[in-house]
């Protein structure tokens, strides 16, 4: 896996079949971003959509900057080459050119290596992945039978509960990207609000999914599809799913919790907390005497 990573760099992103080892290729997390599995050009354009997203969430915050310019990604550009990418990335990094290639570089590439290792294992452990939808050239009308019936209504609830999680993902990402720009506090708490509507409402609809088709199937594991959430008790999560159930619009949902602080605490101010940024890769406070 480190080698094949390390193969990217000579060219950088966007990833190329010309440039990509085939192991990469066939990661479990490329596997189910690409339109067609099947395809080499579809999984090679799951793999650079991938790693773009591993890179803008680099767990380093030290080295990210530095990271996305070796790889050819801002604050580097398209097409620049190695040499280039590499002084670069050691400014970024505040590095000599020399000691960066030798002693930084191998351990970025090692830790991107690392995080696609654990974009595939989540992927691998996901209960259930969202449905590729394909164009239709023409109507498929039900026909009138119990069978098909109940399929169609499968697919139906199957489609609103996807819908419903990449909602709250988008509100999800909404909240960290108003975080990140240091936005207005009135701001963030409203985008914290809408987030923890998104989510109940997709809570909601994975209980509804998996009461009637699923019931080995974790509710709380299928929410958790949607991104990372502020930590709430069993009773405060039912409390946010009861507000939102039954097609509740945002307005509804907010004045069905109004007066509960303890609950709109919870949700907004985890949030608000600075977040724990892991430095455990990669570990470059040994290198700091020759760097």
């Amino acid at each position: 896996m480190v080698a094949a990573v390390g193969q990217l760099l000579r060219r950088g992103l966007p990833v190329t079949l010309a440039t990509v080892d085939p192991v990469l290729l066939d990661l479990r997390g490329v596997l189910a971003r690409a339109v067609d599995p099947a395809d080499e050009s579809s999984r090679t354009a799951a793999l650079d959509g991938t790693l773009r997203g591993l890179l803008a969430r680099f767990p380093d915050a030290r080295y990210a900057a530095a990271a996305r310019a070796l790889f050819g990604l801002p604050p580097a550009t398209t097409g620049q080459n190695l040499t280039v990418r590499r002084e670069l990335a050691a400014a970024q990094a505040g590095h000599e050119v020399h000691h960066f290639r030798k002693r930084v570089e191998p351990k970025l590439i090692e830790a991107l290596a690392g995080e696609l290792l654990a974009d595939a294992d989540r992927f691998t452990r996901s209960p259930l992945i969202a449905p590729r939808l394909a164009p239709v050239a023409r109507r498929q009308p039900v026909i009138a039978d119990p069978f098909a019936w109940e399929v169609a209504e499968q697919e139906e609830q199957l489609s609103l509960l996807w819908s419903a999680i990449y909602a709250a993902r988008a509100e999800l990402l909404a909240v960290e990207r108003l975080i990140s720009l240091r936005a207005e506090r009135p701001d963030l708490i409203r985008a914290a609000v809408t987030s923890a509507w998104r989510w109940a409402v997709a809570r909601a609809e994975a209980i509804s999914y998996t009461t009637a088709f699923a019931p080995d199937l974790d509710v709380d594991g299928l929410i958790a599809l949607a991104g990372w959430t502020p930590v709430l008790t069993a009773a405060q999560a039912a409390r946010l799913t009861g507000a939102a159930a039954g097609g509740a619009s945002r307005e509804q949902f907010v004045a069905l919790l109004h007066g509960e602080t303890g609950l709109g605490n919870a949700w907004t101010e985890g949030f608000l907390a600075p977040p724990p940024f892991p430095n455990s890769s990669p570990d470059m406070s040994s290198d700091e005497q020759d760097g």
